[in-house]
């Protein structure tokens, strides 16, 4: 059996490679017609001019849809884990459900709604899916060690919360140096006064998406434990 049919590892397997695809070609896209500067500019940024903020808006909806399911899985596993051990908190699995689908929700209203179109709205949803995933993560970080020693290994348990640690700390950057940027455009001057502040949010923002993508990955091992089954009952 190759490792992809193992359990459902094959989500958190795809949710990965999606994700990074989706961040990789829209880059490349933009950058090749110099839509935005080869210096890190903005994700979003990537995504806002057509032809890449459609592939961008198709490609994130689809990462969505791929974390929700990856969320839930992970939810299942350790609710039936806790059932078993009663190891983990059932309020701390569902805060940390309803954290991960808000992320997820955070990413279908950026891939709805491009910054040069809406943007309240992409803002309002960018801001949705990194605080929400960020509290995700670090939750999940928690739960892994409160899980310990079934499902995850020690050494996975200290890469999640590295990862998650990461995450929060890139993330302050991120916002408090975005408030600062006072032009909102795809082509910066080096010489404007707020171009560090755009310069170090953008940084610290690829650094927490590609956090997420990292913590992801290491979720792979323990999907190939466990499957899940949908049950139907005939009413009559």
């Amino acid at each position: 059996m190759f490792w992809f049919m193992q359990g459902l590892c094959f989500l958190p397997a795809f949710l990965v490679i999606w994700s990074s695809s989706t961040f990789i070609i829209t880059y490349i896209i933009a950058l090749f017609r110099r839509d935005v500067d080869i210096i890190f500019p903005y994700i979003s940024d990537t995504g806002a001019t057509p032809p890449e903020s459609c592939i961008f808006g198709l490609m994130t909806f689809i990462s969505a849809c791929a974390g929700i399911a990856t969320v839930y899985a992970r939810f299942k596993f350790v609710e039936k884990l806790s059932e078993d051990t009663s190891v983990v908190s059932p309020c701390l699995n569902k805060a940390a459900l309803v954290l991960g689908m808000l992320s997820c929700l955070g990413m279908c209203i950026v891939a709805t709604f491009q910054e040069t179109t809406v943007r309240i709205a992409h803002d309002v949803g960018a801001l949705l899916f990194f605080v929400s995933g960020v509290l995700y993560i670090i939750l999940q970080s928690a739960i892994s060690f409160h899980a310990y020693p079934f499902g995850s290994s020690m050494s996975v348990c200290r890469a999640r919360l590295g990862i998650a640690l990461i995450a929060a700390l890139a993330f302050l950057p991120t916002v408090i140096c975005a408030s600062l940027v006072k032009q909102n455009k795809l082509h910066r001057d080096t010489q404007d006064k707020d171009y560090p502040f755009q310069l170090a949010s953008a940084v610290c923002e690829w650094i927490v998406a590609f956090s997420f993508i990292c913590f992801f990955l290491t979720y792979i091992d323990d999907f190939k434990l466990f499957n899940l089954r949908v049950k139907t009952e005939y009413e009559e």
